[in-house]
């Protein structure tokens, strides 16, 4: 198993990629400590994994909230013996669909300032630990719009382009002592995908189950395997990449976009 006795934790697990991660990360032998905000469905997600042999226990943590973040890193490291994986999928609060020159200066700052801080909050606490052990892997996810002209995106790509300029940081900072940080892009994963999603980053697309699968189709035309990413193709990637077998990479991002990015 590629994830065996390693000690991860997952930020915003309880969110549609988080859960596709914590299933793979599971099967391949890690023990999590799954966070969010919502403790029954973390809960929920905790007993499914147990059920199927998996470690997992839940916990309700405020990224936001620096020293809440650094006491549950402790009690993970304190409890576990270690800290070895960690993976902030935690949403940002994006605002897209509004011009630039439209939107106000709230609306493009906040998905930034939220992305900046947890990210540097989950990836501090878990940087004592690791830096402490001589190893450890620090994930971060963005969608890669940072690398793309793409228009009425919004907030999305320049709060992608901070939270890729502060991994290949941490990267550079962190690597002599063993810890790797590294980042993954993806779009439009299929499975995760609904209505409720798009609106919440989108108040001028209120779609329905047909409106989301108009998008998909879009998103497949674009990209070179002319389907949208899946669910597992961001789990499995992520398992790799925290398993020693990626132990040569870092301050990257491995590109899962099924080639809608080519850079």
């Amino acid at each position: 198993m590629l994830l065996e006795k390693k000690v991860a934790v997952l930020y915003g697990a309880g969110g549609g990629i988080g859960q596709g991660v914590a299933r793979v990360f599971a099967r391949e032998g890690a023990r999590l400590f799954l966070v969010g905000r919502s403790l029954p469905k973390l809960e929920a997600l905790a007993g499914e994994i147990k059920a199927a042999g998996g470690s997992a226990e839940a916990a309700a943590v405020d990224v936001l909230d620096d020293e809440a973040v650094a006491a549950h890193a402790q009690q993970v490291a304190e409890c576990a013996g270690s800290l070895d994986i960690s993976f902030n999928l935690v949403t940002r609060g994006d605002v897209q669909g509004i011009p630039l020159l439209q939107m106000s200066s709230a609306d493009l700052a906040r998905a930034v300032v939220t992305g900046l801080t947890a990210q540097h909050n989950t990836a501090r606490a878990a940087a004592r630990f690791m830096t402490q052990q001589g190893s450890g892997v620090i994930l971060m996810l963005t969608s890669g719009t940072s690398a793309a002209t793409v228009p009425m995106m919004g907030s999305t790509g320049p709060a992608d382009a901070a939270m890729e300029s502060l991994m290949r940081c941490l990267a550079a900072e962190l690597g002599p002592q063993g810890v790797r940080v590294l980042g993954m892009w993806t779009a439009a994963v299929a499975e995760t995908l609904t209505p409720a999603k798009i609106a919440g980053v989108n108040s001028n697309m209120q779609l329905d189950e047909a409106g989301i699968q108009q998008i998909l189709a879009g998103v497949a035309s674009m990209t070179l395997l002319r389907r949208a990413p899946a669910l597992a193709d961001v789990a499995e990637t992520a398992a790799f990449l925290a398993s020693v077998r990626a132990a040569g990479i870092t301050g990257s991002i491995v590109n899962v976009t099924c080639g809608m990015l080519t850079n």
